[in-house]
């Protein structure tokens, strides 16, 4: 939605946002004055990089944490996942130059020609290619695009394992969505937009739960058996009133030049499934997949039928879980959560890239978070790994000693208290 600028910082200031900026970050309505800034900073940001606009819309799009479900979206399986309160916020006015603009606080300007919209291999792996290819996305759905300036400010941290990428992918989504289609796409078409641009333009192999996380938002969980029609389900649970506190740790590893080892995952995986007659596994049965499995040693490695292995478990893990949130079942949950990061470490394989020996970040992070909590909570990886964040579930009596902890161990602010917000991408 459209809105003169200094209307904007009018009702920011003012207060008129209070009660939707409290939904958004999980605060009071006298608690969001910091968030009303943050928005009033990126209207500025947005007149200092491209000149004065007439009017302006503001949109948000929260990173997400996965609770359960690790790896097995691209095999077609099922994942648990929320959105959190922290997030990219942008705001955006249209220009008369037919190009799509836009400036990330502490990058480069971006530039796309709307009338040239094919996918270039040059660009493969460039914030580019993520723009061009949603552009294309939404031209596809009978989108009239026009000339728009984006300016973009983030609190996700970048290559953290809380998907900046996929809040960065749902937060365009949403803005082309409000601004150019007649009739709307839905929160999980956005989702399959950025994917599709992801795996398209970028060259990622990415699955699809991290946009849908946070263009869905809350908490859901999702069916991927048909990924062209993903099962949506929400999951009502208050992690506050079973006295658990979601701290998200952050290791210190970043992302960057790992894309080949989070690329392997996908490809033994399916390299097992086409061993055993299908395409991912999801199409085989674990008693297929068993009775192949001397096939699978000598065809795929064993690195790829120990992934195998852990699919089949995590898949079956996920509705265990969603069965034991809605049963208000935390004790069996929080095992589950712990099984998950074990076989993750034990047959996933995707807390220490291959060779490493020096760095080891995410080892040293779960460790100290396990020493720390004892035979409390939960621990395990979180999202692709090898790098990134730990996921941990802290008794809320023990949250000030845990986090003091890591902290310790970590660096100050790498550990995020954070909560589960109730609504994904959202135009302000």
């Amino acid at each position: 939605m459209m809105k003169s600028i200094p209307v904007w910082k009018q009702e920011l200031s003012g207060g008129v946002h209070a009660a939707r900026l409290a939904s958004l970050y999980c605060c009071a309505p006298a608690e969001t004055a910091s968030e009303a800034a943050r928005y009033t900073a990126v209207l500025d940001g947005l007149e200092k990089t491209f000149g004065s606009h007439a009017e302006a819309g503001l949109y948000s799009a929260p990173g997400r944490t996965e609770i359960g479900g690790n790896h097995t979206d691209h095999q077609h399986g099922r994942v648990l996942a929320g959105s959190v309160n922290i997030d990219m916020i942008a705001a955006a006015a249209p220009n008369d130059k037919n190009q799509l603009r836009v400036q990330s606080e502490g990058y480069d300007l971006c530039v796309i020609d709307l009338n040239d919209l094919e996918a270039r291999k040059e660009e493969e792996n460039t914030t580019a290619a993520l723009l061009r290819g949603e552009c294309a996305a939404f031209t596809q759905r009978g989108a009239k695009l026009a000339g728009l300036d984006i300016y973009i400010s983030s609190n996700v941290p970048k290559g953290s394992g809380v998907s900046s990428s996929a809040a960065f992918e749902v937060l365009i989504g949403v803005i082309l969505n409000d601004c150019f289609m007649a009739k709307k796409v839905s929160p999980i078409a956005i989702a399959q937009i950025g994917q599709w641009a992801e795996n398209v333009y970028f060259g990622k192999p990415c699955g699809l739960m991290d946009q849908m996380a946070s263009s869905v938002g809350n908490i859901i969980t999702i069916d991927f058996a048909s990924p062209a029609k993903p099962v949506v389900e929400p999951v009502a649970v208050d992690f506050s009133k079973a006295g658990l506190a979601l701290c998200i740790l952050d290791s210190g590893a970043d992302h960057a030049d790992l894309t080949d080892e989070y690329a392997a995952i996908p490809a033994e995986c399916r390299a097992v499934a086409a061993v055993c007659g299908g395409e991912v596994l999801r199409d085989v049965p674990f008693e297929t997949f068993l009775a192949k499995l001397p096939e699978c040693r000598r065809q795929c490695g064993d690195r790829a039928v120990l992934r195998a292995f852990h699919v089949y478990a995590d898949n079956d893990r996920v509705a265990k879980q969603v069965a034991a949130l809605r049963d208000g079942d935390f004790d069996t949950f929080l095992c589950l959560v712990n099984e998950s990061g074990r076989s993750s470490w034990e047959y996933l394989q995707n807390v220490i890239p291959a060779g490493y020996k020096e760095h080891q970040e995410v080892g040293v992070t779960i460790a100290a978070a396990k020493h720390l909590l004892g035979d409390k909570g939960a621990v395990r990886v979180h999202g692709g790994g090898f790098a990134g964040t730990v996921q941990a579930f802290v008794p809320v009596e023990m949250l000030d000693e845990f986090k003091a902890g890591m902290e310790a161990i970590l660096g100050e602010g790498r550990c995020h208290v954070l909560s589960i917000r109730p609504e994904g991408g959202a135009v302000l």
